[in-house]
């Protein structure tokens, strides 16, 4: 398996994914901003196809409309009342923009499907290098930033009167939660990008006593769906996407059952 080219990409792709993805989806749960993520998944694929239409690289539409997206939503969703509402909305609006542009692109039916639910094995070189250098940047700001993110996500109430440049810590908490989501697309897809940035931390928060701790285990958590989901699609012929989702939803039903007992 490991002696094709498209393998060792995927792996390599994937296995950067899974750490950011494990990282930044910790301070996601903590933060209860799971709805923004799952949001940001239907704006991706509509940025993704928006790339496709001006016939740019879907990556370079994704972090658009995602970035664009988080910073004004974001902001809404948390301090107000109406976040539902929005969330619907704005979803029904994405995903209607998404299949206009695919339409008006008149791309064929692999190109949506890739965007939908990932295409991991026809990863190119130029999108190797993408995702290393992203991942790169959201790793090192999330180290940069740990103290001033682990007050805002694990403690917001007292993190809005003790933190210096809150309203900055928080627009750069969403940009790094946009980046990761046009990021992970490229293993699960746009719809199941929330998969990766919430199952594993999920989980992990059941188990871990610290952030730190938290953040291991989410990185192993999402290690084990996606090296285990490329290892059967691979023997199987049967979509990364479907495996991650399946182990993923797994991992966490074990988790409750064992924290409960």
């Amino acid at each position: 398996m490991f002696s094709y080219p498209f393998m060792q990409n995927a792996y390599l792709v994937g296995t950067l994914i899974a750490i950011v993805a494990g990282i930044v989806g910790v301070f996601i749960v903590a933060r209860s901003m799971s709805f923004l993520a799952h949001t940001l998944s239907e704006i991706g694929f509509a940025g993704a196809s928006f790339g496709l239409f001006m016939g740019w690289n879907p990556l370079l539409g994704m972090l658009i409309f995602t970035i664009l997206a988080s910073t004004t939503i974001g902001q809404l969703g948390m301090n107000e009342n109406r976040s539902e509402s929005l969330i619907s909305s704005v979803s029904a609006v994405a995903i209607g923009l998404g299949i206009a542009f695919l339409a008006l692109s008149q791309k064929n039916a692999s190109a949506a499907t890739g965007i939908l639910f990932g295409s991991i094995f026809s990863i190119s070189l130029v999108n190797i290098y993408e995702v290393v250098g992203l991942a790169l940047l959201v790793l090192i700001v999330v180290m940069v930033l740990f103290r001033q993110l682990r007050h805002f996500a694990f403690d917001y109430s007292t993190a809005v009167f003790s933190l210096k440049n809150v309203t900055l810590i928080e627009v750069a908490f969403l940009v790094i939660m946009a980046t990761t989501v046009a990021v992970s697309a490229q293993v699960v897809g746009s719809l199941l990008i929330f998969i990766l940035m919430t199952l594993p931390a999920s989980a992990a928060m059941r188990w871990g006593r610290t952030v730190w701790q938290m953040m291991g285990l989410a990185v192993l958590f999402a290690l084990i769906g996606i090296w285990s989901a490329l290892a059967l699609s691979y023997w199987t012929n049967v979509p990364v996407s479907f495996y991650i989702a399946i182990i993923e939803a797994g991992i966490y039903f074990l988790s409750l059952v064992k924290t409960q007992k």
